[in-house]
């Protein structure tokens, strides 16, 4: 009678353990740094220019937001319009003192354009370069209705209003290289001394570009026709659409549908919009580098299972499983897409810092966006490395120990 030998149990193959998973994901990366830094770059330039796009879009935005604040959503401009035929109509004298009385109106102002006046910087340059800039006479209460501000000199007041100085504004001066008061220019045939230099005026870009002599020295010395051509009204805040929905019959009873009503603040709200366009715009930009970056972690994974065959041979022949070998090449995929998404937000919070204190921005870091970037780096690298660690755990081992 035989007796039954019986066969011991095969031991249970080890499981491996997160610290060694970990271990053994990054000496793929560790033995070829080289290829590793590169493939770490692609995903790194994307997340770096996804948060950088939206901290310095979220920069911009802040200093936007922060600079209507301060210039006020109060302020109305009324401009002359075309009549029934398309013929120009020009704004009554007293507009201005009539769209005073309106009760919610804290003050009203106004600018004259002064045709066929040149500003030259001497008399010896040609009249027709005139360089966009243009003459306007102005009301003395102008600048303190838009709370604009001096770089140099003093603004018109009811003295020097009546004699030939002038005032120039930000761009004006740029290109006359004047920014000093004292100096004199050649305006309309006639010198006149600039006594003063505008700031930049966000909510009026037009007086940048204009060189601003007073109401009764225009129509004394340039033959201004007193006519207003763009009147400044600022109004209670609370009062905004009343006072802008009786501004034209106010302006101009007999014809009011030839007057034109604005809002220049609703142009700064434009570019808000406009930058934020912009910002989706860079952001997709950004989103299509980190998609590359994710096909250049997909291919290193690729080559680096091709060239490691024979360890997977082996190991596979010592016991190791599949799921196993399938998490040390995803385990590697992850890691480096891990590499370049920390890096890349590095890179991108360094960026949108240094370009916000350049521009005296507030510096606003986008905490979402960094966190959802690495987060997204992680998942793109994951989903790439998904395929060459599967094809790694597939492998067999005599097939992969007979590599040559």
């Amino acid at each position: 009678m035989k007796q039954s030998i019986e066969t011991p149990p095969l031991p249970r193959a080890a499981r491996l353990r997160t610290g060694d998973l970990i271990a053994a994901g990054l000496t793929g990366l560790r033995s070829r740094p080289l290829r590793a830094v590169l493939s770490a770059l692609g995903i790194a330039i994307g997340i770096a220019a996804m948060v950088a796009v939206l901290g310095i879009g979220a920069a911009g935005q802040a200093r936007l937001i922060d600079k209507i604040a301060g210039l006020g959503t109060n302020l109305l401009t009324v401009t002359p319009g075309q009549s029934l035929f398309g013929k120009p109509t020009p704004l009554p004298d007293d507009a201005v003192g009539m769209i005073g009385r309106i009760g919610p109106v804290e003050s009203a102002t106004a600018t004259g354009s002064v045709k066929d006046a040149t500003v030259r910087r001497t008399d010896k340059i040609d009249p027709r370069e005139t360089k966009g800039i243009e003459v306007v006479a102005a009301h003395p209460g102008l600048l303190s209705t838009l709370k604009g501000g001096l770089a140099a000199g003093a603004w018109l007041n009811p003295a020097t209003a009546r004699y030939p100085a002038v005032v120039l504004g930000s761009t004006t001066a740029r290109l006359l290289g004047i920014d000093q008061p004292g100096q004199q220019i050649f305006i309309a045939g006639q010198w006149f001394t600039v006594i003063g230099v505008l700031r930049p005026l966000d909510l009026a870009p037009e007086i940048n570009t204009s060189a601003l002599v007073g109401w009764d020295a225009a129509r004394k010395h340039l033959g201004f026709d007193g006519h207003p051509t763009r009147i400044y009204v600022r109004s209670a805040t609370d009062a905004v659409i009343a006072v802008r929905d009786v501004l034209a019959r106010t302006a101009n009873p007999q014809d009011p549908d030839a007057v034109n009503v604005g809002r220049p603040s609703d142009a700064l709200t434009a570019q808000l919009d406009a930058e934020s366009t912009f910002s989706s715009l860079l952001l997709g930009l950004g989103a299509v580098s980190l998609l590359v970056g994710g096909v250049g972690v997909a291919n290193t994974m690729i080559i680096s299972v091709l060239e490691r065959r024979q360890e997977i041979g082996l190991r596979r022949a010592l016991g190791a499983r599949r799921r196993q070998i399938l998490l040390q090449f995803l385990t590697e995929a992850v890691a480096l897409s891990a590499l370049g998404g920390v890096a890349g937000a590095t890179l991108g919070v360094a960026a949108t810092v240094v370009y916000a204190s350049l521009q005296g921005w507030p510096v606003i870091l986008p905490g979402a966006a960094i966190t959802a970037g690495v987060a997204s780096s992680i998942a793109i690298g994951a989903a790439a490395g998904l395929y060459p660690a599967l094809r790694a755990g597939r492998l067999p081992p005599t097939e992969a120990l007979n590599t040559t």
